[in-house]
């Protein structure tokens, strides 16, 4: 994974993952140009919270991967292109479906595009675990149906068969990497584990209140999702046009989960149970654990952190921010 004078675009840089990336990237040498959407705060989302000596080495670009126009300008003189950019807020698809085609197809289809016409030396496109939907069999290989749950995972679906159709049709060098549900410092509270360490944390919160707690998932830690990207742009066994899976191979139910976050945080809040915090019945993934092999094969990477390790990284980057007085609402648009 030597990225030393890559030229390497990511989209979605200015948020979770996507952050996480450009600065792994930037440490290890690669030229990173770091999209992030345009808003009328002056703000880059996480990229601002990035070291100074990591952001000093990053080319920052504001932009909307859903201009085709914009896109087609961005994206020559890139090696490598990682596709992060896309709505990813599951509740917020129900009320705005259009927005995720427009965001994640169309956008992705830009991308694709530009890397086309420009001859990009390959393209990583991110998938999602919730294109599976609830598992018929469990580990989830790469083979197993995929089944739009929500409009969200409908329209990364979607996206994903562009990847798949670029590929095929034009030999457009993509990977499709298909991360399981990450967690991490950055991370904003529309997901379980922030708002759970939050809420315990805060003693503004009198109790601790939460959705459905029986669905299992698979998590994984941030820097190793970070890691399975870095994998991904650079492996060179790895076939264009397929999707991989990167999970940790572990599950855990949302119950379990909570438990440990209390354990871990020292705190004994009663756990409140909010129906509008809960997905409609059959929108609702129920279980979802990885089958990482085919990736680990052709790849070398695997999941490193334990679920615990990862846990007291992110509750120690929370008690900072609440101690600083520094929680704010993360913008749901980039990954």
């Amino acid at each position: 994974m030597d990225y030393a004078d890559t030229r390497v675009l990511v989209t979605g840089a200015d948020g979770f993952i996507g952050s996480h990336l450009a600065e792994a990237l930037a440490r290890r040498g690669a030229r990173v140009t770091a999209l992030a959407l345009y808003n009328s705060f002056d703000s880059h989302g996480w990229l601002d919270d990035v070291a100074p000596e990591v952001r000093a080495r990053l080319d920052l670009v504001r932009g909307d991967v859903r201009d085709a126009a914009f896109v087609g300008r961005l994206v020559p003189g890139h090696d490598v292109i990682f596709h992060l950019a896309a709505l990813i807020a599951i509740p917020h698809s129900y009320a705005a479906p259009q927005a995720y085609v427009d965001t994640n197809v169309t956008g992705t289809l830009n991308v694709l595009e530009a890397a086309r016409q420009h001859g990009t030396r390959r393209v990583v496109h991110t998938s999602t675990s919730e294109v599976y939907g609830t598992a018929l069999t469990m580990p989830i290989r790469e083979d197993h149906p995929l089944q739009g749950q929500s409009p969200y995972s409908a329209s990364k679906i979607g996206a994903d068969m562009m990847a798949e159709a670029f590929a095929r049709s034009f030999g457009t060098p993509v990977v499709t990497l298909r991360p399981f549900n990450t967690y991490g410092p950055r991370q904003s509270e529309r997901a379980i584990i922030p708002t759970v360490i939050r809420q315990a944390l805060d003693p503004a919160c009198e109790a601790v209140t939460v959705g459905d707690t029986s669905p299992v998932r698979d998590l994984t830690f941030v820097a190793d999702t970070a890691a399975a990207f870095l994998a991904a742009g650079s492996a060179p066994d790895l076939a264009y046009g397929c999707a991989y899976n990167a999970g940790s191979q572990r599950r855990t139910s949302i119950g379990d989960l909570i438990r440990l976050v209390l354990d871990l945080t020292g705190c004994d809040k009663p756990v409140v149970q909010d129906t509008r915090r809960m997905r409609p019945t059959n929108s609702e993934v129920r279980a979802l654990l990885a089958d990482s092999a085919r990736f680990e094969a052709a790849s070398g990477w695997r999941a490193r952190t334990s679920l615990r390790d990862g846990l007291e990284h992110t509750i120690a980057w929370w008690r900072e921010r609440l101690s600083a007085g520094r929680v704010r609402s993360q913008m749901d648009y980039m990954t």
